[in-house]
């Protein structure tokens, strides 16, 4: 395998749970819209942030053993679906579950060929 293939496997799935972190918490930000006070919307924003949260201590996870992330994001993707289904239009289940069983499978990926990403 070419290093340049071998350095995108491994980092793409790294990367790509990152942005979609920050993607998640740009959903959070609603709380200002409420009218709250100062310690309300602070208390607000970090319920609000739990998902992002979830989703960073599950890469932290996956960054060490991608076989384990690749259960968990998978995981989660069902787990929205399941929890979520019929509130919200097609596209926000896309939106949501899309990436992270993308995710899954870009870590299952790692796992499969990590003799071969860890070589140098």
């Amino acid at each position: 395998m070419k290093t340049g293939i071998k350095r995108a496997l491994f980092w793409t799935p790294r990367v790509m749970c990152i942005l979609f972190a920050l993607f998640l918490s740009l959903f959070a930000l609603d709380v200002f819209d409420e009218g709250y006070g100062f310690w309300e919307s602070i208390l607000a924003l970090l319920i609000h942030l739990v998902p992002v949260y979830i989703v960073v201590i599950v890469l932290i996870i996956a960054w060490r053993w991608e076989w384990v992330g690749a259960i968990l994001f998978t995981a989660l993707a069902v787990f929205y679906l399941v929890s979520s289904w019929g509130r919200f239009h097609w596209s926000a289940y896309l939106a949501i579950s899309g990436p992270l069983v993308l995710l899954g499978v870009l870590f299952l990926f790692n796992w499969i060929y990590r003799a071969q990403l860890r070589t140098r």
